[in-house]
């Protein structure tokens, strides 16, 4: 009954969307994809979909969730009446938003390690 929808735009979609625009998305998407999830430029590709798509105001019993979020994005990407460049413009103002929220709040990363050995 449901398709496979989040609750906001997933990472795994990234690449799906490849053909939706033209050569300049296309390399966008392409580079993007490649990356991990946590990488600034992916975490930025992202919430530009979630501000096109309005992820924030999807529902899950929705004809649009229902649908998934693959679907709900491509439609997004056709309805999307500007300019690649003014849809690439878009992604560097989330990747400006994503990097300034970075540096106002530094992420800490946790490194794996071997715990200590209790003593004997």
């Amino acid at each position: 009954m449901y398709a496979d929808n989040e609750l906001l735009f997933p990472p795994y979609v990234i690449q799906r969307l490849r053909l939706s625009r033209g050569e300049s998305w296309q390399n966008l998407v392409d580079r993007v994809s490649l990356l991990s999830q946590d990488d600034p430029e992916s975490l930025a590709f992202s919430l530009m979909m979630i501000y096109l798509d309005g992820c924030l105001r999807c529902e899950t019993d929705s004809y649009r969730a229902m649908r998934g979020c693959t679907a709900c994005s491509r439609q997004t990407l056709r309805r999307f009446k500007q300019s690649d460049q003014e849809l690439l413009e878009c992604y560097r103002v989330a990747l400006e938003e994503v990097q300034t929220h970075l540096k106002a709040v530094p992420v800490k990363r946790i490194v794996e390690r071997t715990p200590p050995a209790k003593a004997a």
